[in-house]
C-alpha cells in the first residue's frame, strides 16, 4: 500500500519543511476587503478571550450616535454624532506636518531594493504556499470525515479486546446466538459486523497510506542513510580505542610518576593542614580554662582579646566543626559576665582609691590595674564608668565632712555626745575657733581628694588619648598599605601573565608550598593563649602559628602613663575618633564635677553652721579670716581643676553681704550716737589718731597696728596735723576717720565686696553731712544735746570738721578705684555728688557766720549818730563784736579762710553804713560831720587791721561815700 502512493512529495509547513524556515499563516497572503468594522460584537475565540477588545465596551456605537435630545433621527452621521452645534468647515493643513512625496521615499527605496530582488526571485523558485494549503486543507477534510466513521472506541489509546467491556462493544453477544431458528438471520448479522469491521479497516490503512505518502521521502532518505551512518559509526568506534590506547600509553610513560608526586605532596600538604588544624583545635578547647585563669588575676583584657581571636578563629577557620558548634554562644555568655566583672571591679576600685586613707602620699592607688580596666571598658564600648566613678566622688565627698565632724567632736569634752545625738547639733555647739580649724581641716582633705581625682584622671586620659592617637596611625597605615597592594597587584598581575605566556603550569600543591612561608615571614604570630607552645623553626607545622584574620588584628603599640605604666594598645578597638573624643571631654568635665561636689558640699556644711545666724555675728576679723580661707581654697581648687567653680564663691558673696549690711548698719549706728552726743566742741586729739593720719599721708591705708607703752605716754595734741595743715576737730570726726579706715581696710580683705562696700560708704559720709548740718546750722543740737545756743565757734568748729573729710574724699576715691574693674568706673561719681554737697555745706556756714554780723551791723547802724564824741558808742560795739568773732574763729580756721570771712563781713558793714550815712544826709563835704563821720571809720579800721591775721587786709573804706553827680 506503500508503495502504490510514489508521487513527489508534497512541501508541508512544518518544521522539517526544506523550502521554508517558519510556517507561514495562509490568511496573511490573503489581503482582505477593507469595510467599516462590524458594530456587533462577536463571541470571543479561546485564544482571545482574555484579551480586552473593543468589542468588550458597554456602549455600541448606534446608541452612542443617538443624540436624546433630537426629536427625530438625522441623517446626517456627523450632526447625528457631534450634534447641531457642528459646522461643516475645511480644515487648514497643520503647519507642523510636513509635506511627504516620493523624494523622501528614494533612500529607503534604495536600501531595501537589493532585499526585494532576492524576494521576487524566491517567489519565482517556490509557488505560493497557499495552493499547497488549499490542496492540503482538501485532502486532510476528506480524510477526516472518513476517519469519522470510525468509531470512537477504536480510536481510544487504552484499547484491549481482552478487556470483557471492550470486547463486548466490539463484538455483541447478539450476533452469535443461534437458538430459536434465528441462525440465518444471525449470520447475516455476523456477516455484516464482519464487512463493517473490514470497512473500518481500508478506512484506516487508507489514510496510513495517505500518511506514509506524505512523507515517502523522508522516509526512504533515512533507510538510505543508516547504513552510511552505520559504517560512520564502526570507523568512530575504531578510531576512539585507539586514541585511548595512544593516551594509556602516553599517561604509563609520561603522567603517572609526575602525578604520583603531585599526589603525594598535595596529601602531604593536606596532612599538615589536618595536623595544623587539630593543634588549632586544642588550642581552642584550652580557651575556656585559660580564660578563667585569667580572670583570677583580674586580667580582663587578656581574656578579652583571647575570647575575641578564639571567636575570629571559629568563624574563619574552624567553620563547620561539630565538636565546637556551643562554644561559640558560651564565648559570647562568658564575655557578658566579663563586662559585669569589669564594671564590678571598677566599682569596687573606685570605693577603695577614693575612700583610703587621705594621710597616704601615693597619689595612685594600682595604676597597672586602673590602666588594665580602662583599656577592657574600652574594648567593650562600656562608657559609662565614668558615672560610677561620679557617684563614688559624692559619697567621698560626704565621708569626708562627716569625719572629720566626727574627730573634731570627739576631741572636745564639753559636747556631750549622750546628749546631743545629731551630728549637725554637735557641729554648732563649736566656738568659732575650733569651727574654724574644722573647716580648714576639711579644705585640706578636700584638696588632697581632688588631687586624687586629678591623678585618676589623668591615667584614665592618657588611655583614651593612647587609643585615639593609634586609631589615627592605623588609618595612615591602611593608606599606605592599599597603595602598596595595588602597587603589587600590578606586578603580579604581569608575572602570572608571563608565566602563562611560557606555557607553564601552575598547580595549587606549589603555589601552596611556595607562598606559606612568605607568609610566615610577613605575619606576626598568633597568641591564642598564654599557655601555647611556641613553632619551632623545622617544624613540618610552621604555617599553624599564622593566620590572616589575626594578622592585621594583634599590631600593637606603647605608649606611657603619667605614672610611668607603659600602654600596650592593639588594633581591636571598635570605638571611633568622635567616641574617643567626646569621652576625653566627658573626663575633663568629671573633674569640672568633683570640684563643683566639693564646693557644694562646703556650702551645705557653711549653711548648716549658718543656720543659728551665727556667720552673722562674727566680727570684721574672724569673717575676714574666714573669707581669706574660702578664697584660698577656691582658688586651691581653681589650680588644680582648671575652672572656678561658683556655688562656694556665691555662698561667700551672700555672707559677705550679709557681713556689709551688718558692717553698716553698726557703724552707721555708732556714728549716730556720736552725733547726737556731740556738743561740737573743740576735742583733744589723741597721738594714735596723729599716726592713723600719718599713715594715710604715708600712703598706707590701713588701720596702724597698736603699739603698747608709746602710744600711752603722749599727750594729746590740740589739733590735728594734716599735710602741715592744722584741724581744729570734734571727737566725732575723729571716729569718723577711723570708721572710713576701717570700710577701706574690708575692701583690701574681701575684695567681693568693693561695690557694696562704696555704696555703703558713700551713705555713711552723707549721713554725716546732713545730719551735722541738722545739728549745727539746724540748731537740731539744742533739743538733742542741750546746747543753748549755736555760736560762731560752733559753725566755724563744723566747717573745719568737713574740710577735713572732704581733704580724704579724693584719697578714698583713689583707694577704690584702684579695685574696681574698668566697667564699674561709673560708681566714684557718688563721690563727685558728696564732695559737692560738702562744700555746699561748707558755704552755707559760711554764709551763716555773714549773716550773724550782718544782722549785727544792722542793728547798730541804724541807731548811729553823727556827733561826739568820737569815737561813738555804735563803733565801739562794732570793734567789740568783731574782735569776739576774731577770737572765736582764727584758732579754728586757717588764716586765709579768716581773710576771706572777715572780708565778707567788712562788705556787710560798708554797705549797712553807707545806707546809714545816705539815711542822714551826711556827704563827703569836708564839713564837720564829714570829720566826725572819718574818725569814727579811721577807728573801725584801727581796731580791725590791729586783729592777728588781718594787718594787711584792704578794707577800702572810700566806698561808704556816695560819689556826687
Amino acid at each position: 500500500m506503500a508503495s502504490s502512493h510514489s508521487s513527489s512529495p508534497v512541501p508541508q509547513g512544518s518544521s522539517s519543511d526544506v523550502f521554508f524556515k517558519k510556517e507561514v499563516d495562509p490568511a496573511k497572503h490573503i489581503r482582505p476587503v477593507q469595510s467599516l468594522p462590524d458594530v456587533c460584537p462577536k463571541e470571543p475565540t479561546v485564544t482571545d478571550q482574555h484579551r480586552w477588545t473593543i468589542y468588550h465596551s458597554k456602549v455600541n456605537l448606534p446608541a452612542a450616535l443617538n443624540d436624546p435630545r433630537l426629536a427625530k433621527r438625522e441623517s446626517d452621521f456627523f450632526t447625528k454624532t457631534w450634534g447641531l452645534d457642528f459646522v461643516d468647515t475645511e480644515v487648514i493643513p497643520s503647519f507642523y506636518l510636513p509635506q511627504i512625496s516620493k523624494e523622501h521615499f528614494t533612500v529607503y527605496q534604495q536600501e531595501i531594493s537589493q532585499r526585494e530582488k532576492i524576494h521576487e526571485r524566491c517567489k519565482n523558485i517556490c509557488p505560493p504556499k497557499d495552493i499547497f494549503d488549499r490542496t492540503l486543507l482538501h485532502t486532510h477534510d476528506k480524510s477526516r470525515t472518513d476517519l469519522e466513521q470510525v468509531p470512537k472506541i477504536f480510536l481510544k489509546p487504552d484499547f484491549a479486546l481482552d478487556d470483557s467491556l471492550t470486547f463486548n462493544s466490539v463484538l455483541p453477544w447478539s450476533h452469535f446466538n443461534t437458538a430459536g431458528g434465528k441462525g440465518s438471520r444471525d449470520a447475516a448479522s455476523s456477516k455484516l459486523l464482519q464487512e463493517k469491521l473490514s470497512h473500518y479497516l481500508d478506512i484506516v490503512e487508507v489514510n496510513i497510506a495517505h500518511q506514509i505518502s506524505l512523507r515517502s521521502e523522508a522516509f526512504f532518505h533515512a533507510m538510505t542513510s543508516q547504513h552510511e551512518l552505520q559504517d560512520y559509526l564502526k570507523k568512530t568506534s575504531q578510531a576512539v580505542k585507539m586514541l585511548r590506547d595512544k593516551i594509556a600509553r602516553i599517561d604509563k610513560v609520561m603522567c603517572e610518576g609526575s602525578l604520583h608526586v603531585l599526589r603525594l605532596a598535595l596529601t602531604r600538604n593536606n596532612c599538615v593542614k589536618v595536623y595544623n588544624k587539630l593543634k588549632l583545635m586544642a588550642t581552642v578547647h584550652q580557651t575556656q580554662p585559660t580564660v578563667q585563669v585569667l580572670l583570677s588575676t583580674s586580667e580582663f583584657v587578656g581574656a578579652l582579646d583571647l575570647i575575641a581571636t578564639t571567636q575570629e578563629v571559629l568563624q574563619q577557620e574552624l567553620q563547620g566543626i561539630h565538636s565546637f558548634r556551643h562554644l561559640g554562644s558560651q564565648l559570647c555568655e562568658l564575655e557578658k559576665l566579663i563586662d559585669k566583672m569589669m564594671i564590678a571591679e571598677f566599682s569596687t576600685y573606685s570605693h577603695s582609691d577614693l575612700n583610703r586613707p587621705l594621710e597616704d602620699d601615693c597619689q595612685i592607688l594600682e595604676e597597672e590595674r586602673l590602666v588594665s580596666l580602662v583599656f577592657g571598658l574600652l574594648k567593650q564600648r562600656k562608657l559609662n564608668f565614668l558615672e560610677i566613678y561620679s557617684e563614688e566622688m559624692i559619697l567621698t565627698a560626704k565621708n569626708i565632712i562627716k569625719q572629720c565632724v566626727i574627730n573634731k567632736v570627739s576631741k572636745i569634752e564639753e559636747i556631750d555626745t549622750d546628749v546631743v545625738v545629731k551630728l549637725a547639733d554637735q557641729m554648732r555647739m563649736l566656738n568659732f575657733p575650733q569651727w574654724f580649724d574644722l573647716l580648714k581641716d576639711i579644705f585640706s582633705k578636700f584638696t588632697i581628694f581632688l588631687q586624687r581625682v586629678k591623678a585618676t584622671l589623668n591615667i584614665i586620659h592618657s588611655v583614651v588619648l593612647s587609643v585615639l592617637d593609634k586609631n589615627q596611625r592605623t588609618r595612615e597605615l591602611e593608606e599606605i598599605s592599599q597603595q602598596k597592594n595595588a602597587a603589587k597587584d600590578t606586578s603580579l598581575d604581569t608575572e602570572v601573565a608571563y608565566l602563562i605566556h611560557e606555557g607553564m603550569f601552575i598547580s595549587d600543591a606549589f603555589s601552596e608550598s611556595e607562598l606559606t612561608p612568605i607568609a610566615i615571614d610577613t605575619t606576626p604570630q598568633r597568641n591564642a593563649s598564654p599557655n601555647s607552645e611556641p613553632c619551632s623553626s623545622d617544624s613540618v607545622s610552621e604555617p599553624e602559628c599564622t593566620t590572616d584574620s589575626s594578622s592585621s588584628k594583634e599590631q600593637t603599640s606603647s605608649s606611657a602613663t603619667p605614672g610611668g605604666v607603659d600602654i600596650m594598645v592593639n588594633e581591636d578597638m571598635k570605638l571611633t575618633d568622635l567616641e574617643l573624643g567626646k569621652l576625653a571631654n566627658n573626663i575633663q568635665e568629671l573633674l569640672y564635677s568633683a570640684s563643683d561636689i566639693c564646693h557644694d558640699r562646703a556650702v551645705k556644711f557653711l549653711m548648716s553652721r549658718a543656720k543659728d545666724g551665727f556667720l552673722e555675728k562674727l566680727n570684721s576679723t574672724e569673717f575676714i579670716t574666714l573669707s581669706r580661707l574660702m578664697e584660698t581654697f577656691i582658688l586651691d581648687t581653681e589650680q588644680i581643676c582648671g575652672r572656678k567653680s561658683m556655688s562656694l564663691l556665691g555662698a561667700l558673696q551672700s555672707q559677705a553681704n550679709k557681713f556689709v549690711n551688718r558692717f553698716h548698719e553698726e557703724r552707721k549706728t555708732k556714728l549716730s550716737l556720736l552725733l547726737d552726743n556731740e556738743r561740737w566742741k573743740q576735742a583733744d586729739v589723741p597721738a594714735e589718731f596723729q599716726d592713723l593720719v600719718d599713715s594715710i599721708s604715708d600712703g598706707k591705708i590701713a588701720l596702724p597696728e597698736k603699739k603698747s607703752g608709746a602710744t600711752e605716754e603722749r599727750k594729746p595734741a590740740e589739733v590735728l596735723i594734716v599735710e602741715g595743715q592744722q584741724y581744729a576737730v570734734v571727737g566725732t570726726v575723729l571716729l569718723l576717720i577711723r570708721i572710713i579706715l576701717e570700710y577701706c581696710q574690708c575692701v583690701d580683705n574681701i575684695p567681693s565686696v568693693t561695690t557694696d562696700m562704696l555704696t555703703r560708704l558713700s551713705d555713711l559720709l552723707k549721713y554725716f553731712n546732713s545730719r551735722s548740718c541738722q545739728l549745727v546750722l539746724g540748731a537740731g543740737a539744742l533739743q538733742v544735746v542741750g546746747l543753748k545756743t549755736i555760736t560762731t565757734k560752733n559753725l566755724a568748729l563744723s566747717s573745719r570738721c568737713l574740710q577735713l573729710i572732704v581733704h580724704y574724699i579724693p584719697v578714698i576715691r583713689a583707694h577704690f578705684e584702684a579695685r574696681l574693674q574698668p566697667k564699674q568706673y561709673s560708681m566714684l561719681r557718688h563721690f563727685d555728688h558728696i564732695t559737692k554737697d560738702y562744700h555746699d555745706h561748707i558755704a552755707e556756714i559760711s554764709a551763716k557766720l555773714v549773716a550773724i554780723m550782718d544782722s549785727l551791723f544792722d542793728k547798730l547802724l541804724s541807731k548811729y549818730e553823727v556827733k561826739a564824741p568820737v569815737p561813738s558808742a555804735c563803733f565801739r560795739n562794732i570793734c567789740k563784736q568783731m574782735a569776739k568773732m576774731h577770737e572765736a574763729i582764727f584758732d579754728l580756721l586757717p588764716e586765709e579762710q579768716t581773710q576771706m570771712l572777715f572780708l565778707r563781713i567788712n562788705a556787710s558793714y560798708k554797705l549797712h553804713l553807707k545806707k546809714q550815712l545816705s539815711h542822714l544826709n551826711v556827704i563827703n563835704d569836708g564839713g564837720p560831720q564829714n570829720g566826725l563821720v572819718t574818725a569814727d571809720v579811721a577807728f573801725y579800721t584801727g581796731n580791725l587791721q590791729a586783729l592777728k591775721g588781718l594787718k594787711d587786709l584792704d578794707l577800702n573804706m572810700a566806698e561808704i561815700w556816695e560819689q556826687k553827680r
